[in-house]
């Protein structure tokens, strides 16, 4: 058993996709229209056959509920590794992302927490 797919509830596919790919640097692996919404898809740049990140629709009153709930708590939704935070949130920084919690050493990693701007937070971490 491996993973396959794992989601982001979003609240505009089109505005996700522009963040992840533009400012995370991830890239499309798949965009399927289905009805209103897409089969949206981002992977790792360089990782074409690795896990899929969906950029899935936040319309689920559950959803919205539980990532208002996470911000207001500050707690991140999902966590990307990255070989070193510090690096990571300077270049960031430099293409406009907000940040919530700048790099912090954690003992064995360090993290950094971003505001997704679809209404989550995004733990970036590197192992110390």
């Amino acid at each position: 058993m491996r993973i396959n797919v794992t989601s982001v509830w979003v609240d505009d596919q089109s505005k996700a996709l522009a963040f992840y790919t533009e400012k995370l640097g991830f890239v499309v692996k798949n965009d399927i229209p289905l009805g209103t919404h897409r089969w949206l898809t981002v992977v790792g740049a360089g990782e074409p056959d690795g896990v899929e990140l969906l950029l899935e629709p936040d319309e689920h009153p559950a959803s919205k509920a539980a990532k208002k709930a996470f911000v207001e708590d500050g707690v991140p939704f999902t966590s990307f590794a990255v070989d070193d935070v510090t690096v990571a949130h300077k270049d960031l920084v430099a293409k406009g992302v907000r940040f919530t919690q700048p790099p912090t050493n954690m003992g064995p990693v360090t993290t950094a927490v971003l505001d997704d701007t679809c209404g989550n937070l995004i733990q970036l971490a590197s192992m110390n």
